[in-house]
């Protein structure tokens, strides 16, 4: 049995920046993961993705390389947190899947596929996002129509001929739908209406003004932030408007189903396509979780800005932990550091 004083579960951008004020304590303490590689949560993601905040916001102690202002490739920023966890020396351990979590006394004990590990403490930093959720109707599809998750897609060669339809209008959505238009027919279907952003104002990053004017730190129980969280999912670029407005990219309302080999949107329309991407999301998984209290009826963390009422117990880079920009790359070491602080002082 392995035995830390903290525990810190994925290293991936929450893990390494907890991992960063946890170096400056006392304290010994490790990072698991499931991956082979630091970086892989973005190392594999489809080939054309772009972060849509820029290079200037990274973890704390070390900037990412390049143009401040410019936004990195997913392989950037796989690369830059790989680089950030060798430059700080932290204590990974790759190829490491937690099966289960308890607690025994004042201890966590956690069983892994590499052994057991106790700690007095446990961070999990493993973000929300754990299995991509596709609908169930996709299942009743004949086999001549090619499905892949946006968390499988690559790029489009791997597409079978024909029309596509990308189901879900995040920023993965519109991105591999812009991607696609520029050879084929393609359906975006929505679930309500778009709302772009764009990437840049005067020169400068959209989210330099978030920060300027404070939405990106709202605090999640302040009244902007309230607000904030009730407006619609924003679409970060304008890449996606024109190829609306030329009918290379068709709109269409919710999928809700399937009539032999073509697609049921709810205004009663139809579509016939050849492949599908389904950027819908997905699904959190704390099952693993086994200790009373830590997880409510609907399978979420119970925790205030990260902090668990299991003593011993918090979270890290989940939206709206603490504020809008609690699961964003150059936000989460702000939740970081309060994390690292209380447990300080614990």
């Amino acid at each position: 049995m392995k035995q830390v004083d903290v525990l810190v579960i994925g290293a991936g951008q929450a893990g390494l920046a907890m991992g960063y004020y946890l170096k400056q304590q006392a304290l010994s303490f490790a990072l698991l993961d499931a991956s082979d590689r630091i970086g892989n949560s973005w190392r594999n993601r489809y080939d054309s993705l772009v972060l849509f905040t820029p290079r200037n916001y990274s973890l704390p102690g070390m900037p990412m390389p390049g143009d401040p202002n410019g936004l990195p490739t997913k392989d950037e920023a796989a690369d830059y947190l790989e680089a950030y966890a060798e430059r700080y020396s932290l204590p990974v351990q790759l190829r490491t899947q937690v099966i289960s979590m308890t607690k025994t006394g004042p201890d966590f004990l956690l069983e892994t596929n590499r052994g057991t590990y106790r700690a007095g403490k446990v961070i999990v930093a493993t973000g929300p996002f754990h299995t991509p959720y596709v609908p169930g109707f996709a299942s009743g599809l004949p086999d001549e129509i090619y499905q892949t998750h946006s968390s499988a897609y690559r790029n489009p060669d791997e597409l079978r001929d024909g029309p596509v339809l990308v189901v879900g209008a995040g920023n993965s959505g519109a991105q591999i739908a812009a991607e696609l238009s520029r050879e084929r027919q393609v359906y975006l279907s929505a679930g309500s209406g778009l709302h772009f952003k764009p990437l840049y104002l005067l020169g400068k990053s959209i989210f330099w003004y978030f920060d300027l004017f404070g939405f990106i730190h709202a605090d999640a129980g302040s009244l902007l932030g309230s607000w904030l969280k009730r407006k619609p999912e924003q679409i970060y670029g304008l890449e996606l408007k024109p190829l609306m407005a030329e009918r290379k990219v068709l709109l269409q309302p919710r999928a809700i189903g399937t009539k032999e080999n073509r697609i049921l949107f709810e205004n009663g329309t139809e579509a016939e396509v050849g492949n599908i991407v389904w950027a819908t999301g997905y699904r959190s998984d704390y099952r693993w979780i086994r200790i009373d209290g830590a997880i409510d009826s609907q399978g979420n963390p119970i925790h205030r800005s990260g902090v668990s009422p299991v003593s011993g117990l918090y979270y890290l880079g989940l939206p709206w932990q603490s504020c809008r920009g609690s699961a964003l790359l150059g936000w989460v070491g702000r939740d970081a550091a309060k994390l690292a602080e209380r447990i300080r002082l614990a």
